[in-house]
This record gives C-alpha cells, structure tokens and sequence, in this order.
C-alpha cells in the first residue's frame, strides 16, 4: 500500500472547512491532480453517497467511482476504485485557535500486476501531495477572507 499524507493549517473555521471539504464535488477547485469530481447521488453528503472522479496520473486520466464509507462532524472517508487501484481518502479537520488544522490521508492499493510496481509508483503518487496540500491551503484560506 502506498500512503501520502499532508496537513494545512488556515484561518478558515473549522465547521465552514469540513463542509467545504466533506462536499467532494469541491475537489477540482484545489486538486490539480483530480480535475473532474461530478455528484452522482442528490442531497446534502451522506455515507453511501457516490462520485465519479478522473484523476491525472503521469499525463493519463483515470476514472475512479467513489463512495463515502464514514462520516461525522470533522472526518469523511471515501473510498474510490478502478481496475487497477483502490484509494482511500481520509480529511480530517480540528480546531486550531481561531481557525483550523486539516489532516489528509490519500491510501492507493494497487491491483493485479500493478501491485509489483508498487516500489516504483511510490514517489510518483508522493508527488501528488504538494500541488494538492498547497491548493487546499490557498483555497481554504481565500475561503477565510472572503467569509470576513
């Protein structure tokens, strides 16, 4: 299993954060690795809510269906799939002083012969991080400003 991680703090609130974030549709907006999020299931976020999701990895687009498996008032946990991966997404969100500290876990288990390409593929999704950590924080505290 491949693990990357990353933590923002922002000026954002952390109610208004999680809402924003728990609505996976927003992802695009701060993801340049996940340019395509489209609600698949109607209403306000739920578990068993679905998405289809196309991320770019290495110059290539794939098509991940998701599902949210967990949800309270500061965690969503979804869980997306294809033919050759499964990835797990975790975004927690705490109060920090007057604003709030996210905590994002993305798991990638790969599948069928891509599995012995695991020590390869590390640093590649490793570096998905950075560009994704740097567009939440940007926008979440834009996000901060603009609720000012």
């Amino acid at each position: 299993m491949i693990t990357v991680t990353g933590t923002v703090r922002t000026p954002l609130e952390a109610g208004k954060a999680f809402a924003y974030l728990s609505a996976f549709e927003h992802t695009p907006e701060w993801d340049p690795g996940t340019p395509v999020v489209k609600k698949l299931t109607d209403g306000p976020v739920a578990v068993g809510h679905r998405y289809h999701a196309e991320a770019e990895f290495r110059g290539k687009r794939q098509s991940l269906t998701y599902e949210v498996v967990k949800l309270s008032g500061s965690e969503i946990v979804l869980r997306g799939e294809n033919k050759s991966v499964i990835s797990v997404d975790t975004i927690e969100v705490r109060p920090a002083g007057s604003g709030s500290e996210v905590q994002y876990t993305a798991e990638f288990q790969l599948k069928g012969w891509m599995k012995l390409a695991e020590p390869i593929a590390r640093p590649m999704f490793q570096k998905l991080a950075d560009p994704a950590m740097d567009g939440m924080k940007r926008t979440l505290d834009s996000l901060a400003t603009h609720a000012n």
